[in-house]
Formats: C-alpha cells, sequence, structure tokens
C-alpha cells in the first residue's frame, strides 16, 4: 500500500506529542517494517525541517532528523499542475486540497492524517494512523 503521509502524522511522531504521538509511531513502524510505503510531498519536508527546527534549535540535529526521516520515507515532487488543480478543488483548505492533488496524480491508495474533516471531499481515501493500523493489521 501507497500512503501519503501529512505532516502533522510526522510531527506527532518526531516530537511525541500526546496524544498522537503513539498512532504515529505505529506508522513509522509499518514503513519501516515494509507493511507500508510511506510517501511524504517535499512541500511537507520543508514544513517538517520548519518545525523541527524550532524545536530542536539546531540546524545541524535538524538535518540529521531529516535525513533519517528520508531514508525511510519516500518524497513525492509537488507539481504545479497539483497547485493548479487545488484552485478548483471541492477542499476548501488549499494545502489540503495540493495534497489530495498530489496523492491522485502519484496513484497513492490513501492519505493520512488526523485531520479527516478537512478531507471529507476527497476522491481517495483518507485514513487516521488508527484506522491505517487496524487496515494493515486486517492484512496480516
Amino acid at each position: 500500500m501507497r500512503a501519503l503521509i501529512d505532516t502533522c502524522i510526522i510531527i506527532d511522531a518526531l516530537q511525541s506529542r500526546e496524544p498522537f504521538c503513539k498512532e504515529a509511531q505505529n506508522i513509522f513502524l509499518a514503513v519501516a517494517n515494509k507493511q507500508l510505503t510511506g510517501f511524504l510531498t517535499a512541500k511537507s519536508a520543508t514544513d517538517i525541517y520548519y518545525l523541527t527546527h524550532r524545536h530542536t534549535h539546531s540546524d545541524k540535529e535538524t538535518r540529521k532528523i531529516l535525513n533519517k526521516l528520508f531514508s525511510l520515507f519516500e518524497l513525492l515532487d509537488t507539481a504545479g499542475l497539483d497547485c493548479r488543480k487545488a484552485l478548483s478543488a471541492d477542499i476548501t483548505d488549499f494545502e489540503d486540497a495540493v495534497m489530495v492533488e498530489s496523492a491522485m496524480r502519484t496513484d497513492m491508495d490513501c492519505l493520512v492524517t488526523r485531520n479527516i474533516k478537512d478531507f471529507r471531499k476527497a476522491p481517495v481515501p483518507v485514513y487516521t494512523p488508527a484506522e491505517l493500523f487496524r487496515k494493515l493489521q486486517s492484512k496480516y
């Protein structure tokens, strides 16, 4: 299964944000154990850098974290076409709409976020980390 992972999930895991970190860390484990192929958008990578740097206050440490993250997750480019299509999408949050367009263009099986309500009109399946983990467990 190919899943595009939202920024919030990555930050929840990296910063051990309660009460979300356990489920987010399960996504990392599923990717590491090859139960799932996890993807991040390039746009998400810059947000993760910014939020992680604010947490660590160290460019060197933040880059080390990103390096490990990029060895685990695949990166997707955000295309100009994704941005253009997002303008007319049924999803009102532009950033979320761009993510959906990127997921559709690259044939993702699903999106993973804890912000399900903003993705109600997404034409691709959207799961919380707990929902995805249950789905993965039912396969094995």
